[in-house]
């Protein structure tokens, strides 16, 4: 299959040189330094699966690329202003856009520049690090891709998503193909949004919280808040999906750090309109309470563009 890959950083970059290794025909869209180390080198995998470079062709116009079978959307949230208009150029009439952004907007933001016939929504399980130009590092063995089809939902997994499956899987990446994407990406927003907000807000890994009776309290709460909100929109999450995040963080590192909160510490754009600000919007529309995501949110906003930004001179 032929692939674009928008975003080419951790996520996308460590997915897109693993198809290329296994024949398919990739193409990394990328910018600035990390383009041309790519260019220059080709994109270097440090993996516990094993190390390997993938010399797969480079480009930041995706006009210079057209027409792809698949899209894969791995960019920040925050950066789909710029990164959204991409897509256009390499969907043609049998294309698909594969989101695996953070959150659960995503989709209706490829659908409003491609439609929504392209458009798959998707999940990544993964912990990577792009640790210099043209060179991601994976952290830990696990790696999953969920993906399948939003708007055209079915009873079974349609055959163009079976067939994405199939070559996925044939790259060695572990994946799963859902017939209602929707289920997955709401189940891990519901820990997602939660969890990036406290370690954020809190400028600590979840260790240093977690210690506290009355802030593990307080999250599942915010996980319930969440839960409702993907209830009133008539997503049918699973009814134990809080009892199994509490089974997850009991078993978490406690070193464990959010994108989120990694973002803030350099001092990056973070994804808190994608997460918190989400969480708000469809909660007011749905009628749905969500006081401790709101909390969040108006901590989270003031620094969205990180600390240096918000500095203020003390003496």
């Amino acid at each position: 299959m032929r692939f674009a890959i928008v975003g080419s950083g951790a996520v996308g970059g460590y997915y897109g040189a693993k198809l290329f290794q296994a024949g398919h025909d990739v193409t990394f869209i990328a910018r600035g330094r990390h383009l041309e180390a790519i260019r220059a080198r080709g994109l270097e995998i440090r993996s516990p699966q094993g190390d390997f470079v993938a010399r797969a062709p480079a480009e930041e116009d995706t006009a210079r690329v057209g027409h792809v079978d698949c899209v894969v959307l791995a960019t920040k949230a925050y950066d789909n202003d710029t990164a959204l208009p991409k897509l256009a150029p390499l969907v043609g009439s049998s294309s698909i856009v594969l989101t695996l952004q953070n959150g659960v907007d995503s989709v209706d933001q490829c659908a409003a520049v491609v439609g929504q016939r392209a458009v798959l929504g998707g999940s990544a399980y993964i912990a990577t690090a792009v640790e210099a130009p043209g060179l991601i590092v994976q952290t830990g063995a696990h790696q999953l891709i969920v993906f399948g089809e939003v708007f055209d939902a079915g009873p079974a997994v349609s055959p163009r998503v079976a067939a994405l499956r199939d070559a996925i899987a044939g790259a060695g990446i572990d994946v799963q193909a859902v017939p209602d994407a929707r289920v997955p990406l709401w189940e891990k927003f519901i820990y997602l949004a939660p969890f990036a907000g406290f370690t954020g807000a809190s400028r600590q890994a979840i260790g240093g919280i977690w210690k506290f009776p009355h802030v593990q309290e307080m999250f599942y709460a915010a996980c319930q808040e969440v839960e409702r909100v993907a209830r009133a929109e008539g997503v049918a999450v699973s009814p134990d999906r809080i009892a199994k995040i509490r089974t997850y963080m009991e078993e978490l590192p406690p070193s464990t750090r959010s994108s989120l909160l990694i973002d803030l510490q350099q001092g990056k754009k973070i994804e808190v309109e994608a997460l918190q600000g989400s969480v708000v919007r469809r909660g007011h529309k749905a009628g749905v309470a969500t006081p401790i995501h709101a909390t969040l949110y108006a901590v989270l906003k003031a620094w969205e563009h990180g600390p240096a930004a918000n500095a203020v001179a003390t003496k």
